[in-house]
């Protein structure tokens, strides 16, 4: 529910500041970045481009189990496109176990 609660407020900040978009789920990025941040403690955890119009980030917070991925345009506009809770990083790579020495 805080989740929902904060995306709801996201979306009327950015549409404070940028009345004139369709899509109130989108906003500058730097805008969006920077409430993820100070909000969940969200920071970049990967992404890459889809074409040369998109590139897409997924933020995350480990603390907090928060994540959102977003959708950046070249104008530098991002949108979020999920969000959720229960986040769970990817696992690290078990270490080989020790060749045996052979006998």
């Amino acid at each position: 529910m805080k989740r929902f609660l904060f995306c709801l407020s996201l979306t009327t900040a950015m549409a404070a500041a940028a009345p004139a978009q369709a899509n109130f789920r989108c906003a500058e990025r730097d805008l969006v970045v920077t409430r993820l941040a100070e909000k969940y403690g969200e920071s970049f955890s990967g992404g890459g481009m889809v074409n040369a119009q998109q590139i897409y980030e997924v933020w995350a917070s480990d603390a907090q189990g928060t994540w959102t991925i977003l959708v950046t345009m070249p104008n530098g506009q991002s949108c979020i496109m999920a969000a959720g809770t229960d986040w769970r990083g990817a696992l690290p790579t078990p270490e080989p176990e020790p060749a045996g020495i052979p006998g």
